[in-house]
């Protein structure tokens, strides 16, 4: 294990602490106060300076992230709201959308509202605010390395429409700044069923400030809104109420690997009260399964976030993507496996 620094062994480390949590590990945690009482958070704290809290209440996402105890991910107004507060009926899934470092958007749909064959489909779909089953959070030593891993599934379903089964595994190793989200989604029915899926990473402020750039791979940019226009979109800015948000489709390259990256570089991250240091943020995935990305850009006062969001859809809904012959469909028994990883440099 390579640590602060230096490699030990298990047992040289073992040796210097009570109990491996006295530097990192996971910790499963019940929430207690208002509209959140009732949900529980999977603290893991990697020990080199990353700490993540996984939802299981709320679709096995990622609320809460920070590095060197500041934080990376910008996160609503909202709080950790208990999915039982949860209204899919049009836009209010924004009443109770969390924010935070991953909100996952699907299962069946994902985007604005939309009506399809006569079903009403709310934005963003209803994974977010899905309670996972068979729940699993463990520490396990391979040899001299400590794996960090959270499992769970998420199901949508409903009596005569769709049936579609997550199964994500959230990984980290003990002693490295990363984490490693791997989804295998499923059409567990008897149809086809539509699988609209978008990975809404939130990240905010410290990381991002006026000093922040962001680096995209893409070969061509266009804005969802019309009339706005692209400039600025690699920067960032002091958040402002007259902000308004900025919606740009990035088109993506091949690649050998099948894989591309997006990185934010801030060269003033604040690791202590008096110290800053350079700190660059990737998010890379898999374009085979996820081939678009949508930039969400809002530097706006109290929403001062930036949306990068690995997808295999758009975000104008399901109508617009069934119309454009876009529309992902799942086989009865297809798989689809996605995987993305975030690490900090």
């Amino acid at each position: 294990m390579l640590l602060h620094g230096r490699s030990f062994t298990r047992r040289e480390i073992e040796a210097r602490v009570g109990r491996i949590e006295q530097i990192g590990g996971i910790r499963r945690m019940a929430l207690t106060e208002g509209n959140e009482a009732g949900a529980s958070v999977i603290a893991v704290r990697t020990g080199a300076g990353l700490a993540y809290e996984v939802t299981p209440d709320k679709g096995m996402d990622i609320s809460m992230a920070s590095f060197a105890g500041s934080s990376l991910a910008w996160q609503s107004a909202n709080g950790d709201v208990h999915p039982s507060y949860y209204d899919d009926r049009e836009k209010d899934w924004l009443r109770t959308a969390s924010g935070g470092l991953l909100m996952s958007c699907g299962l069946i749909s994902a985007g604005l509202p939309s009506t399809v064959g006569g079903v009403t489909y709310g934005q963003h779909g209803r994974a977010h605010h899905t309670a996972a089953r068979q729940v699993t959070a463990e520490s396990v030593w391979v040899g001299d390395e400590l794996e960090l891993c959270v499992r769970g599934i998420i199901e949508e379903t409903s009596m005569f429409g769709g049936h579609l089964r997550l199964r994500r595994e959230i990984r980290s190793r003990f002693g490295e700044n990363a984490i490693t989200i791997r989804d295998v989604a499923e059409n567990a029915g008897f149809k086809a069923c539509p699988h609209m899926m978008l990975y809404h990473f939130n990240f905010g402020y410290p990381l991002m400030s006026e000093d922040t750039k962001v680096t995209f791979p893409s070969t061509r940019i266009t804005s969802v809104i019309p009339d706005v226009p692209l400039e600025g979109y690699g920067r960032w800015e002091a958040p402002s109420p007259d902000n308004g948000e900025r919606v740009y489709y990035h088109e993506l390259p091949k690649t050998p690997n099948g894989r591309t990256a997006v990185a934010i570089h801030q060269p003033n991250f604040p690791f202590a009260a008096r110290i800053t240091a350079p700190v660059t943020v990737k998010l890379d995935w898999n374009t085979d399964a996820l081939p678009r990305l949508v930039q969400w850009r809002m530097p706006g006062a109290g929403v001062h976030a930036l949306g990068i969001e690995p997808a295999n859809c758009g975000v104008e809904g399901m109508a617009v993507e069934q119309e454009r012959g876009t529309l992902r469909m799942l086989e009865p028994g297809e798989s689809v496996e996605y995987e993305l990883k975030l690490s900090i440099d």
